[in-house]
């Protein structure tokens, strides 16, 4: 217990001393932009290979389910479209990023602590916790809504496709069935969650990094720690959203 209080402390103070920014801001601009791409622009394609077939798979399965019920068809366009906002989108989305993103942060900051470049920066007078975390976390929360939403809309493609050209379901009963009951508040949900979540991947991984010892094995151990950690929050933070919000 007293390890889990030590790391959370830690955490929150390093949070703290990446809020505590005090370089130009141009120097952060060039990191935002650079976070952007690295982490936002090279997402996108597995992001939509992901949704695809989470949209699919689960028309095919709620097809299944429905078979031989009283339920009307459409319900497959209203199961797939709420799931889309409520879980899989965001979820999903999240813990898969948390592998790809995650562990490319923490494995990046951890390489520059061993190499002593964080010493370096220290020295320099420049605040390393703000210069290396802040930009990730401007970024994380411009590209996580961007890519959760568009997530959703690809699970909204897979679902419709997968019911055309297995014959489950005809695209307008599909589209009714989402329409019919669209909430838009599930859409501000699904966004809570994409910020949510990544701010916790960015800080998370960057904490395994920023504090590792050692050599080159202990920053492959920060960035598999660092997934372990973000998917473990991920998974409690949606409990905690869904039962303040739903």
């Amino acid at each position: 217990m007293q390890n889990y209080l030590f790391h959370i402390r830690r955490y929150l103070r390093l949070l703290a001393r990446a809020f505590q920014a005090k370089e130009k801001f141009s120097i952060y601009w060039t990191e935002i932009v650079t976070d952007l791409t690295n982490n936002g622009l090279t997402s996108i394609g597995l992001v939509v290979i992901i949704s695809v077939f989470v949209g699919a798979v689960l028309t095919i399965q709620t097809a299944y389910q429905l078979e031989g019920s009283f339920f009307p068809i459409t319900t497959i366009g209203m199961v797939v479209s709420n799931s889309a906002f409520l879980e899989m989108a965001p979820t999903i989305t999240s813990l898969v990023l948390a592998g790809k993103i995650g562990s490319n942060i923490a494995s990046q900051i951890g390489t520059m602590r061993i190499t002593e470049q964080i010493d370096a920066l220290e020295v320099m007078g420049i605040n390393s916790a703000s210069y290396l975390i802040l930009p990730k976390i401007v970024a994380a929360l411009i590209t996580f809504p961007c890519l959760i939403v568009m997530a959703a809309f690809f699970t909204h493609i897979g679902g419709l496709f997968a019911g055309e050209l297995t014959g489950i379901i005809h695209e307008s009963d599909f589209l009714y069935g989402a329409q019919k009951y669209f909430q838009l508040y599930f859409v501000l949900f699904m966004c809570v969650k994409a910020v949510a979540f990544g701010f916790l991947i960015i800080t998370v991984s960057a904490y395994q990094g920023y504090h590792v010892e050692g050599g080159a094995v202990n920053v492959a151990r920060s960035s598999t720690n660092a997934v372990v950690y973000s998917c473990i929050l991920i998974l409690i933070t949606n409990y905690i959203l869904a039962q303040i919000m739903l």
